[in-house]
């Protein structure tokens, strides 16, 4: 059985293959990467590297020969380039005879009011519509994500943010990306949705993990969404992403990422990572 993997070299998909190494022979793993060039560690292991871009279509025929299962990590860009590009990759699929797709989507694609929603919406939409048996991995929020707020806190900052008392399903890539790796490798996941969350938190509860861990209080500063824009510009923020960091604290204030689920224990068949552990992990890489 062919198991492949694109974005087998970002954050996510290494972490994936990783896993997936652990329980499956290199052999019957395919690499599907924009740059093969970058992917020499996992050749080196015995993983069939090849090239496949979203941008060019053309490479996907090559890239999922032979592939019985195909993990399609979300993409990165604005929302007409991703849809475009996942729309290019599960045609590819089809034509591929792929016999089982997983997504990385986002917490209650369908429903939810999040910026990224529509992205995920629009491909989980072509992936049914192609008549592969598929499973949408809808993951809620990484705890990378806050990397940067956890290493200004680390510096002395307060814990800015917007959101007021809006719940997140915060948990590490890790963990995600190891779901996606049993959901791959395991059986008995055709046709399955599932909404992949840690216990959702507030901000303020966030800071309080990430104070215990450095031994200090983090205050948390509730400001407006002008404010938030404004200071995170002042941090350092491109002007273009502005809308979009706001945009995310609006979503988790109206309760978009507050998701309760223990869909991702099941899959993990552990505890999650502790998020105390996450920050330090995060904290950790930083002074690397």
């Amino acid at each position: 059985m062919k198991i492949g993997l694109t974005g087998a070299t970002g954050h996510f998909g290494s972490i994936v293959a990783e896993a997936l190494l652990k329980s499956v022979p290199a052999g019957s793993l395919v690499a599907s990467v924009r740059n093969p060039e970058k992917a020499d560690s996992l050749r080196a292991r015995g993983v069939d590297v090849r090239h496949g871009d979203f941008d060019q279509p053309e490479t996907l025929d090559a890239a999922f020969a032979g592939v019985e299962r195909l993990l399609i990590v979300s993409a990165d860009g604005d929302n007409d380039t991703r849809i475009r590009q996942h729309k290019a990759a599960v045609d590819a699929a089809v034509r591929a005879g792929v016999g089982f797709i997983v997504y990385t989507s986002v917490g209650h694609a369908d429903s939810s009011s999040l910026f990224l929603a529509p992205v995920h919406r629009a491909t989980e939409q072509f992936i049914r519509e192609s008549g592969i048996p598929y499973s949408f991995l809808r993951n809620n929020w990484y705890l990378e994500n806050e990397a940067g707020s956890i290493q200004a806190a680390a510096a002395g900052a307060p814990w800015l943010t917007s959101a007021g008392e809006g719940k997140v399903g915060w948990a590490t890539r890790r963990d995600y990306a190891e779901a996606a790796a049993a959901v791959l490798a395991g059986e008995g996941h055709q046709n399955s949705v599932y909404e992949l969350s840690g216990k959702p938190a507030t901000q303020g509860e966030l800071a309080s993990v990430v104070g215990s861990v450095l031994g200090k209080e983090v205050p948390v500063q509730q400001v407006d969404d002008a404010t938030y824009s404004s200071v995170m510009a002042g941090a350092g923020v491109p002007e273009a992403a502005l809308p979009i960091v706001v945009a995310i604290q609006a979503a988790i204030r109206e309760g978009a990422l507050n998701i309760e689920s223990s869909d991702l224990e099941k899959l993990l068949q552990r505890p999650l990572t502790p998020l105390s552990e996450g920050v330090s992990a995060i904290l950790n890489g930083a002074k690397a």
